[in-house]
């Protein structure tokens, strides 16, 4: 019999017992448990390579273009996930490969690319393929208030700040990075510092002065790196 036959017979007679009894009957048989490496993507789903599609918006044609190698290089030789651009389409096509070694490195590059597309810059998008706990995060002012006209140019106004000052300010105190197009807003960063940089945008736009998002901000970054 095999040791899989062997390990179910145990369990089966077990019934309705507890798994420690099952596992303890597995040790007194000196049994050992069959140990199945993680499936490479190739192997999964028939054998048949996964694809991730990302559009292309018409403004960042240019940017991509520009930064093409930059954006090829990290996705496929360091995850070894295939990627081209589809002109006709208008998208970003990611495939596997047979050395891919993850199957979530496919959708790390996705994430990666559709972070590029939203505006972000390439040294802080990157971080998406090396770290594990990032995330983009994407809200728009009319969610947290319904302004028009010079009410919406004066609450981005003031979450930009006098050349980007309140932007970088939120950035730096929360490790976040912060892209204001139009009325949309994209955020990067871990969830904890997202939430913090979100409540602390939702203020600007709620008409709070920069002031007291400042010396809030500075709270909430004491208590959080007393945390970690």
């Amino acid at each position: 019999r095999s040791p899989m036959e062997v390990d179910r017979a145990p369990t089966a007679a077990a019934g309705g017992g507890s798994s420690s009894g099952a596992m303890a009957v597995d040790a007194a048989g000196g049994v050992e448990k069959p140990r199945f490496d993680a499936l490479m993507p190739s192997e999964m789903s028939g054998g048949r390579p996964q694809y991730r599609k990302v559009q292309v918006p018409p403004h960042r044609f240019a940017p991509l273009k520009k930064a093409w190698l930059e954006i090829y290089t990290p996705v496929y030789e360091h995850m070894k996930v295939d990627i081209r651009m589809n002109l006709k389409a208008k998208r970003v096509e990611l495939k596997t490969r047979h050395d891919t070694p993850d199957v979530s490195n496919l959708q790390k590059c996705a994430d990666f690319v559709h972070a590029f597309m939203l505006g972000f810059d390439i040294a802080d998008a990157v971080a998406l393929l090396r770290l594990d706990d990032l995330y983009v995060d994407s809200f728009e002012i009319k969610d947290v208030k319904t302004l028009r006209g010079e009410h919406l140019s004066r609450a981005i106004g003031r979450l930009s700040g006098k050349g980007g000052k309140t932007k970088y300010a939120i950035e730096n105190s929360t490790r976040t990075r912060i892209v204001i197009a139009d009325t949309k807003i994209h955020i990067l960063g871990s969830f904890v510092n997202i939430k913090v940089a979100r409540d602390s945008l939702c203020s600007l736009i709620l008409g709070s002065p920069a002031g007291k998002v400042y010396s809030k901000l500075r709270a909430v970054s004491a208590r959080l790196a007393e945390r970690y």
